[in-house]
């Protein structure tokens, strides 16, 4: 079953101080199954994470359509409304990022448990279930009830991948997410990402590191301009 539809889409950004324009990928096309695994690759600047982003609409991209298979119907995601982008992404789209943007006085708990909360299951099985991917991804106990915001960027980003790999979504966009993890949970993560493909969650990942994730990759698009002719890019076998 389809997921994502991607049509020529193209995104570029304006240098205002250069009076230049920069250009990231262009004319970018492909479609995403459900349980696939698409990997972004090529050089720094070629665009990855700006691609991400722009699916993510994070970025409003300068032509083209991201057209994303709801459970309410396709909806393109490159011109919806804001308030039903956000809304997908609370309840259909997640983005595991480089970094925990994390709220002050909030523990690491219940920032994890939000999701949860969020989607209708109660306050004790949320944090039941909180606790149970903190300590999955190796965040020590006595730091479950402590804040994040004093965490150290590895311990952040553990807490990170639990908030957001702990409610299956119907799409999971990955921008670097084992950059500052250590070899336990680097394995979690993979883990964890395995799980969700097999419940047919369609992934879309960058990784300085593609061999942690080697065995789930099912595609790739190569981002490096002239790196294949443009309607290959995005049905290369891994």
């Amino acid at each position: 079953m389809t997921v994502l539809d991607v049509r020529s889409l193209t995104k570029g950004f304006t240098m205002h101080h250069l009076g230049t324009q920069m250009g990231a990928f262009d004319d970018i096309s492909f479609s995403l199954n459900a349980g696939e695994f698409l990997l972004l690759k090529g050089r720094n600047g070629a665009g990855k994470s700006t691609l991400l982003r722009t699916l993510y609409r994070s970025y409003l991209s300068q032509s083209g359509e991201v057209l994303f298979h709801s459970q309410h119907g396709v909806i393109d995601l490159a011109r919806a409304a804001d308030v039903d982008v956000t809304y997908l992404r609370r309840t259909e789209i997640g983005f595991v990022t480089q970094f925990l943007t994390a709220r002050p006085r909030v523990s690491a708990e219940a920032l994890v448990a939000e999701p949860l909360r969020l989607a209708g299951q109660t306050a004790e099985v949320a944090l039941e279930q909180a606790r149970h991917w903190l300590g999955a991804f190796g965040v020590k106990q006595e730091l479950w009830a402590a804040y994040p915001t004093t965490f150290s960027g590895g311990e952040q980003q553990k807490v990170n991948l639990a908030r957001t790999l702990i409610l299956p979504q119907k799409l999971l966009l990955l921008d670097e997410p084992t950059a500052s993890l250590d070899v336990a949970a680097r394995a979690a993560l993979v883990k964890r990402l395995a799980e969700l493909k097999a419940q047919g969650t369609a992934m879309i990942g960058v990784f300085h590191h593609p061999g942690d994730v080697a065995e789930l990759i099912d595609r790739e698009i190569d981002l490096t301009p002239d790196a294949k002719p443009k309607e290959d890019r995005e049905d290369v076998a891994i």
